[in-house]
């Protein structure tokens, strides 16, 4: 009798996904992109960039406040120095990743101009 349950319920779970599949709708365009690829990427892409650079901002001006505030802490100032070199290197490489960006859609003739 045990097998027999332990067989109904290992039968009911292998078939489970076919019962929901059943119910299945498609989708009829509610949330999906209607862009190209191209241009999912390049939006996607570009929200990178722009949370980079945000948070790249955002580290050079806390740096700068630290430098401002190490009051001739030799330790302290280092310690900017080096946050606020790492802060614009953010902000170029952020730079580069949008001329990146931008060179690219040219070459692909996916934009009449630059």
């Amino acid at each position: 009798m045990k097998r027999k349950i332990q067989k109904i319920i290992s039968l009911g779970v292998l078939l489970a996904p076919f019962s929901v599949m059943a119910q299945f709708q498609p989708p009829t365009g509610g949330n999906l992109p209607q862009g190209s690829i191209f241009n999912i990427i390049r939006g996607v892409m570009l929200w990178a960039l722009g949370l980079l650079g945000f948070f790249a901002v955002i580290g050079f001006v806390i740096s700068g406040i630290m430098y401002l505030v190490a009051a001739g802490d030799e330790e302290q100032q280092k310690k900017a120095k080096k946050a606020m070199y790492y802060s614009i290197t953010g902000v170029i490489v952020g730079l580069i990743g949008l001329v990146v960006i931008y060179a690219v859609q040219k070459m692909l003739g996916a934009q009449s101009q630059f």
